[in-house]
């Protein structure tokens, strides 16, 4: 066993990273993204979001770093670099972050069904049927996990096609003025694109369960990389569909585009559209509760599923008594900009004490 205390039967290859990391940065934020890129960089929202992406490679590169000095998991390095006690202190913010993130994505693929598909049905019933699918699925340890992970990847991609349907009613002028935003504008698209490509940091917590797991780094960037360019076919794509305009004032753009599908056996594609997204859905919200169970496990010393059924019951009461898109937007708000800031400071900061200490010969 290595310092996280996880055993060689449970782990995977290190080309499952590639999944792990993929599978987690495409979900509900995928849906809705364009509309708030647009309104900060129009038509050079497409470098705001190649700017994302290479941040979240150095991040990568960074986590990498860390372990190759620390081996474990994040639990490990924080112990490492500030001691027990406030180690203990920063693990537990990362834990509340992955369930946070966990959370904010399920309610918020909640309200897409309720909006699109099934007004009178309350949200406190999908949430019961996702937390059962989740538990179960986490029943199965991280290798049946992991499965999830590749098999939402090979069965959503054929979505794609609902993306080159649309560009047969594209408008390609639409891409134009390219350059003419500011930096400053840039950076803001950039911190807009945040939550769409959130989710590699997961590999803090699961890293321990990857075989020779250095060697799944160049997995992990590609994942991060193959993410990074779907968002920026999409979100051209959407350009050149919508106006301007018209991609500010639609929330759900890659969904409403599929409206436009039309197939002799099929009236409402968007109807399938929607239901499928929910194999892209569930690893998103499964690793996010693993890795803050499992935070919880290695923090606290007890077993995995009881956290995991503490966390059940809050997302549940919250499903009953206060989900609108109030409490949603004060998720979002939680995740966005104060996860991403705490995510892109905080590792930085830790693989720099770490580096230190090892030069003081302290580790």
């Amino acid at each position: 066993m290595n310092q996280a205390g996880v055993n060689e039967k449970y782990k995977v290859s290190p080309f499952y990273a590639f999944f792990l990391v993929h599978s987690m940065q495409t979900g509900v934020g995928v849906l809705s993204f364009q509309r708030v890129l647009a309104k900060t960089t129009g038509t050079d929202g497409w470098i705001s979001i190649l700017l994302a992406g290479l941040i979240v490679h150095i991040m990568i590169w960074v986590i990498y770093k860390i372990f190759s000095i620390v081996p474990g998991d994040i639990i490990s390095a924080n112990n490492q670099a500030f001691g027990k006690w406030m180690g203990n202190f920063f693990s537990l913010l990362f834990i509340l972050y992955f369930f946070f993130l966990g959370m904010t994505v399920m309610i918020s693929y909640i309200n897409v069904i309720h909006v699109w598909m099934f007004e009178e049905v309350p949200s406190w019933a999908f949430s019961v049927v996702f937390l059962v699918l989740i538990y179960y699925i986490h029943t199965g340890g991280f290798r049946t996990i992991t499965g999830i992970a590749f098999l939402s990847v090979l069965l959503t991609y054929w979505l794609l096609f609902v993306l080159f349907y649309a560009m047969k009613y594209s408008e390609f002028t639409n891409l134009l003025p390219v350059f003419h935003h500011t930096l400053l504008d840039i950076l803001k698209g950039t911190r807009g694109t945040s939550l769409t490509l959130l989710g590699f940091e997961m590999i803090v917590m699961y890293y321990p369960f990857i075989k020779n797991a250095k060697t799944s780094q160049k997995y992990a960037h590609w994942g991060a990389l193959t993410t990074t360019l779907i968002t920026v076919f999409v979100y051209l794509v959407s350009l050149v569909f919508y106006s301007q305009k018209q991609l500010e004032l639609t929330i759900w753009p890659t969904l409403s585009m599929t409206s436009v599908v039309e197939l002799p056996f099929i009236q409402r594609f968007e109807y399938i559209d929607v239901s499928w997204w929910a194999i892209i859905i569930i690893p998103n919200m499964t690793i996010a509760l693993w890795s803050a169970s499992r935070g919880f496990k290695r923090l606290f010393n007890v077993q995995q599923k009881y956290p995991l059924w503490g966390m059940s019951i809050i997302i549940l009461l919250t499903n009953i008594f206060i989900f609108d898109i109030d409490s949603l937007y004060i998720l979002n708000k939680i995740i966005d900009p104060y996860g991403v800031l705490f995510i892109a400071l905080y590792l930085p900061l830790l693989l720099a004490i770490i580096y230190i200490k090892k030069m003081r010969k302290r580790i």
